[in-house]
């Protein structure tokens, strides 16, 4: 039989989660690839499977165990790739397994189910049509602010030691704006607390426990239209300087968010060539 990589999302805290499809690639895995073996051995245990060989594949070693899986994977084995918890490679480890499959092109499945990333963003009742993962909250307040400026939903981890301290920096840039804290997804004590982020802040005002996913509404200010002439100006400028103007409008283009060809056409007065 052929090998193949098959990438597993785990519970994030509710066993019931697993779907058949996952259970079904790990009672056939002759390697799993896990962050951690004690963890993976005790999922075996509660889904009440013989265990395969456990592979750590973890943030510090992945680059030297991603060749050796790759191998395996060419001779014909069948492997789990599994984090501790929701799909692998989303802010865990598994991103180098993959490249490494694809690379030597062996076959990777990637079976869906559980993330605190998509559970979050449902859960918190802000828009999904447009939005980015930012993995953990910045520390530093610039980095905040940026953060904010975002013209789409925002979905980041956090720590429950940090929690009251972005949150109090948060409100501080923007305390009307609508966001949401959720705690233990799918768990016994699970939490989901919506409002805008000044009340946030005093809510989350002591100790919290948990794993926690914050998600923050996008910027209602709008990006403003390129400056059209100024991005003319720039380009005649590049050009009466020795630049060629097709390149030149390229450059000019990317750095003031207009068109090239709109750029070319008015310094020219000429379509540019196809």
């Amino acid at each position: 039989m052929a090998g193949r990589l098959t990438v597993c999302p785990t519970p994030i805290g509710n066993l019931g989660d697993l779907s058949p499809r996952v259970r079904q690639a790990l009672e056939e895995a002759d390697i799993v690839a896990c962050e951690d073996t004690r963890r993976a051995g005790r999922l075996y245990e509660l889904l009440e499977l013989e265990a395969p060989r456990f592979v750590a594949t973890h943030d510090a070693n992945e680059a030297d165990r991603a060749p050796q899986i790759a191998k395996a994977v060419e001779r014909g084995a069948r492997v789990a790739l599994i984090s501790d918890a929701g799909m692998p490679v989303l802010s865990d480890p598994g991103y180098k397994v993959i490249a490494q499959c694809l690379e030597r092109g062996v076959d990777v499945e990637v079976l869906p189910g559980p993330s605190a990333i998509t559970t979050a963003l449902v859960a918190s009742g802000l828009p999904a049509d447009r939005w980015r993962f930012e993995g953990f909250l910045p520390r530093r307040p610039g980095e905040l602010e940026r953060v904010l400026q975002s013209t789409e939903t925002v979905v980041a981890f956090e720590s429950p030691r940090r929690l009251p301290a972005s949150l109090r920096a948060l409100a501080a840039l923007a305390p009307d704006r609508p966001a949401a804290v959720c705690r233990e997804l799918t768990k016994l004590h699970e939490e989901v607390v919506r409002a805008d982020l000044g009340e946030l802040a005093r809510h989350f005002r002591g100790e919290t426990k948990g794993e926690i996913v914050v998600v923050i509404a996008a910027s209602s200010r709008r990006a403003s239209a390129p400056d059209t002439a100024f991005a003319v100006d720039a380009l005649r400028r590049l050009v009466q300087s020795g630049a060629r103007p097709r390149a030149a409008a390229g450059v000019v283009a990317a750095l003031t968010g207009t068109r090239p060809n709109e750029l070319y056409r008015e310094l020219t007065g000429r379509e540019p060539r196809r």
